[in-house]
């Protein structure tokens, strides 16, 4: 068993601006057909105009911080001798159940003493925090909800 030290910081953030401007004319008259008089085509003229604008702008920003301890199992030991651990936990609290697993790849030299280790010393780690319960329910969208934003998205 291995105890491991969750410290995971993670944090992004993404702007962009778009901006397009384009315009354009067109400009046509007549001035003369064979068998017509030159005065008969006064009014044969056309103009046309157009112009497109756009402009958007959008922003992404997500942090996430999460620390805890968690006892995880070694389930593998790969070939250049790196151990493949996973642990959950689940903690129960008037019918809500939060559960928290873990998994990742860790060298046996990063383990110190009392077998713990820092998460940041782990490769290829999953961190999954979820609930189940009333609380969990409330944090969701209903059925209803879903089919109008997919049928419907404004």
């Amino acid at each position: 068993m291995v105890n491991v030290q969750i410290v995971e910081k993670v944090s992004a953030s993404q702007k962009s601006t778009s901006s397009i401007n384009k315009s354009g004319s067109v400009d046509a008259g007549i001035t003369a057909l064979p068998l017509l008089k030159a005065t008969s085509l006064t009014r044969a003229s056309a103009t046309g105009s157009s112009a497109n604008d756009f402009q958007g702008k959008g922003s992404t920003e997500n942090t996430n911080d999460f620390s805890g301890t968690i006892t995880a199992v070694v389930t593998e030991v790969l070939a250049n001798g790196h151990l493949v651990i996973a642990g959950e936990k689940q903690i129960g609290v008037n019918q809500n159940v939060d559960v928290l697993r873990f998994s990742g790849q860790v060298d046996p030299r990063s383990i110190q003493p009392g077998n713990t280790v820092a998460s940041a010393q782990i490769a290829n780690v999953r961190v999954e925090h979820r609930g189940r319960g009333a609380q969990a329910d409330a944090q969701g969208i209903g059925w209803i909800g879903r089919f109008f934003l997919n049928v419907l998205p404004l």
